[in-house]
């Protein structure tokens, strides 16, 4: 296995981190208008993903830096294909952080409601245009001969790509439900595993419409394991959740993200952007890919600093591991 390929494997595990991580707390961000009755409830959805939503975020950040430098053709394409999708991405990230933070500052009832909508939409949106972003990736869009994107908006819009936005916004909120009734006690818990089958349903018929027609268009023997995989960690995070087993639900729905975003990957290599004009234009990891020199600094540095990032951001999540009811809720001035 060659250094380019190394990079496209990370560069997926980077991804598959960052929706297993993101996944949960854009879907509680949906959960505040799904699930909460009051706003002691919206607080408490909030303080569940308060210590770790920014952490969670990094690995956005390092997966757009890798597929920057050991990409560089594939991150022009992408970024200036899907500009505006993106920037509308980048826009709610800002406001959602923004909302996180500001929301508890004034005590009146209007700034608050103001916010928490914020976090409402800007955890939706997100969430849907991922899977729109990725289904086109995966289905090529219009690459011309000089790997530039020659398409439009609209380009972007079709049945496969909404379809893939329905199923990452149901499978997040689903994987958010799940978090929550794992890290809340009372009766918002019980009312989150409740929400969370009806929900779980809902993304097993999406995804599985989904999967099948990636498998059947692109597919190999690989992303049909993957495929597989992702099926049956789904329906089994089903059942743990009825039995309210909260924490192998929730390690389930997580590995149903892990195997649907890898069964995506598998489905592109040796591509990372295929053209719908022609097979001979497609972006590889071969023709998009940066210098062996340097990939090679990228890995050491990789090697160095990936381990770090990992053990802080797991004392993080232990640090914080406890349940939180409305009963830990002050009062507000």
């Amino acid at each position: 296995m060659q250094l380019h390929d190394v990079w496209f494997v990370l560069i997926a595990v980077l991804w598959i981190g960052y929706f297993f991580l993101e996944g949960f707390d854009f879907g509680v961000g949906v959960l505040t208008k799904l699930l909460a009755r009051d706003r002691t409830e919206k607080r408490v959805l909030i303080n569940t993903i308060g210590p770790v939503w920014d952490g969670n975020e990094v690995w956005l950040l390092t997966a757009g830096g890798a597929t920057f430098a050991a990409f560089p053709e594939w991150y022009a394409t992408l970024f200036s294909g899907f500009y505006l999708p993106l920037l509308l991405i980048l826009i709610c990230l800002i406001i959602r952080g923004v909302a996180f933070e500001y929301r508890h500052k004034r005590p009146e009832d209007k700034w608050q409601t103001n916010w928490e909508h914020a976090i409402f939409w800007t955890s939706l949106i997100p969430a849907f245009l991922w899977g729109v972003a990725f289904a086109n990736i995966v289905r090529g869009v219009k690459i011309d001969r000089d790997m530039e994107y020659v398409g439009t908006l609209f380009d972007l819009l079709n049945v496969y790509s909404i379809l893939g936005g329905l199923v990452t916004l149901t499978l997040f909120t689903f994987h958010g439900a799940v978090f929550t009734s794992l890290k809340t006690v009372g009766e918002i818990r019980d009312r989150s595993r409740a929400l969370a089958t009806r929900l779980g349903v809902v993304t097993a018929v999406l995804a599985l419409v989904f999967l099948i027609w990636t498998q059947v268009s692109r597919g190999d023997r690989w992303s049909m394991i993957a495929m597989v995989v992702a099926a049956v960690a789904l329906v089994a995070a089903l059942g743990c959740n009825l039995r309210g087993r909260e924490g192998w639900s929730f390690a389930l729905s997580g590995i149903t993200i892990a195997a649907a975003v890898a069964m995506l990957f598998l489905t592109l290599f040796p591509n990372v952007m295929p053209s719908s004009l022609d097979s001979a234009w497609n972006l590889t990891v071969t023709n998009a890919s940066s210098s062996a020199y340097t990939l090679k600094i990228m890995t050491w540095c990789a090697g160095v600093a990936t381990p770090l990032v990992l053990l802080y951001q797991g004392w993080t999540y232990w640090v914080f591991r406890k349940r939180i009811g409305t009963q830990h809720i002050a009062d507000a001035h």
